[in-house]
């Protein structure tokens, strides 16, 4: 892909957030996105949302001075907010509009007091299977076929806590050690509270337009959405490894890279073991080895290939719809030299991975990768 970059990003801060509305969430990133990108005008805007009432997008945008251009909202699970910057960087690629913004949102704590509850159309909602329980189903599998360790499970979280400890925005904001990772209260073995996302309210978005000669422009070099196959007991694999190494594997060659190449990402870790298994299916590590790039120190801070340096949805939080624009928003701050205390020095391309999932019988509702290139 060429002939689009990202002009500018924001987000609002990620959390428990009662006293705002999905509304004045996205009016704090959709504003910091326009004065980032040097524009107070947009020629059309995609919505990621996936609990939101009806009419959420323009209620949220009116307020930021957005109205009588296209309005387009679309829902794909967790990768609703990259699907939006999917379809807005198409857009500019292909003419069709100059300046794009692409907004994700949810304000997911009003919605729902626990997990995420499971849709009873399907074979596992109807059996009482929420998400972390189908997670905890692949860990499992993924622990009896290769060896993983509890403590390496674990890990992730750990990992994870001390790169959001220096992401002011983040939901989670303590470092954690392994004893406290595997001492919090058991969800769905082997997946305890700390090695699950939490349920955050927050608002993303960016700005896309033709490049243009502005140097903190971020190019996207390519973007890949895909829906998942058909999958069932007979997979050879974890569910949701395939849909990303295929999206992976599109994305790499369309932006003309290998693995190599990526100096960091951001990934779609909602448990810790969906970190692992995605590490994998993009390459960083042969299949039954993720696990090791975690005790090397390759994909932490200081480390060769960083992961999720923001914190990633176990730090951060995970509110469905604006996850992968704060994805974007990371990567994009990284590769400009703007991410602070957790900047990875000398980066250059980065990789967002978003992974949404949760209707039986296939692997994953859709999966984004995107390539980006400072």
């Amino acid at each position: 892909m060429s002939g689009v970059a990202i002009w500018g990003v924001g987000t609002s801060r990620f959390g428990r957030q009662p006293d705002e509305s999905p509304a004045s969430l996205a009016w704090k990133a959709v504003l910091e996105a326009l004065a980032d990108a040097g524009t107070d005008s947009v020629d059309a805007v995609w919505v990621g949302t996936c609990f939101g009432a009806p009419g959420t997008a323009q209620r949220a945008l009116h307020a930021a001075g957005i109205t009588e251009v296209p309005i387009v909202t679309v829902e794909n699970a967790c990768a609703s907010g990259t699907t939006a910057l999917h379809e807005a960087s198409e857009a500019v690629r292909t003419g069709r509009y100059e300046r794009v913004l692409a907004l994700g949102i949810e304000h997911l704590t009003s919605t729902f007091a626990g997990a995420i509850e499971p849709e009873q159309g399907d074979t596992e909602g109807a059996s009482g299977m929420a998400l972390p329980s189908i997670y905890a189903m692949s860990a499992a599998r993924y622990v009896a076929e290769h060896g993983v360790t509890h403590e390496q499970l674990a890990a992730v979280a750990v990992k994870n806590s001390r790169h959001g400890a220096l992401n002011e925005r983040a939901m989670r904001r303590g470092e954690l050690t392994v004893e406290q990772v595997l001492g919090s209260r058991m969800v769905a073995d082997p997946l305890t509270l700390l090695q699950c996302c939490s349920l955050s309210d927050a608002a993303a978005a960016a700005v896309l337009g033709p490049p243009r000669d502005e140097p903190r422009d971020v190019r996207i070099r390519s973007s890949v959405l895909r829906s998942g196959a058909l999958w069932d007991q007979r997979t050879d694999h974890v569910w949701g490894y395939e849909i990303v190494r295929e999206t992976a594997s599109a994305a790499y060659e369309q932006a003309g890279i290998g693995v190599a190449d990526v100096d960091l990402f951001e990934v779609h870790d909602a448990f810790t073991i969906g970190e692992i298994v995605t590490t994998e299916a993009l390459g960083l590590a042969p299949e039954g080895e993720g696990a090791a790039l975690l005790d090397s120190g390759t994909t932490a801070l200081g480390g060769s290939t960083p992961v999720n340096p923001s914190g990633g949805l176990l730090a951060r939080g995970h509110p469905l719809g604006a996850t992968g624009l704060a994805q974007t928003a990371e990567i994009t701050w990284q590769l400009r030299g703007e991410a602070g205390p957790r900047q990875v020095e000398g980066a250059r391309i980065g990789v967002v991975e978003t992974m949404g999932g949760g209707v039986s019988g296939i692997d994953g509702n859709g999966a984004v990768v995107a390539v980006l290139e400072g």
